[in-house]
């Protein structure tokens, strides 16, 4: 088995919680979000945002406006909806569990180490 699949694999599974969480503190440029996600070791691979953006925004959790630039291009930056408000409370809950429960497991000595 390789580890480094096993990795990603976790990673992708808590990186929408991640990203709306982000998105949750205020208007967020999608580099930006990038930036955080990669500096937290969540997400390396920016071809991984953009279409998780989309399918957020196809499911009405966050919406984006754009923003004219002084240095170049209008700029879209994302924002929460009232929707996804209330998923990322669940998402939260889940989370708060989730750690809680995976904590009890990891925190246990072996039946060998007890000895």
């Amino acid at each position: 088995m390789n580890i480094e699949n096993t990795q990603v694999q976790m990673r992708k599974g808590i990186l929408e919680f991640c990203i709306l969480h982000i998105i949750s503190r205020g208007e967020v440029y999608a580099t930006d979000l990038l930036e955080e996600l990669t500096s937290a070791k969540i997400m390396v691979v920016e071809g991984t945002l953009y279409p998780l953006l989309t399918r957020l925004r196809k499911a009405e959790l966050v919406s984006y406006k754009w923003v004219e630039s002084k240095a170049g291009p209008p700029r879209k930056y994302y924002v929460i909806t009232k929707q996804g408000s209330a998923f990322l409370m669940t998402l939260k809950s889940t989370w708060v569990e989730l750690s809680l429960s995976t904590e009890q497991i990891i925190s246990v000595k072996s039946k060998k180490m007890k000895k």
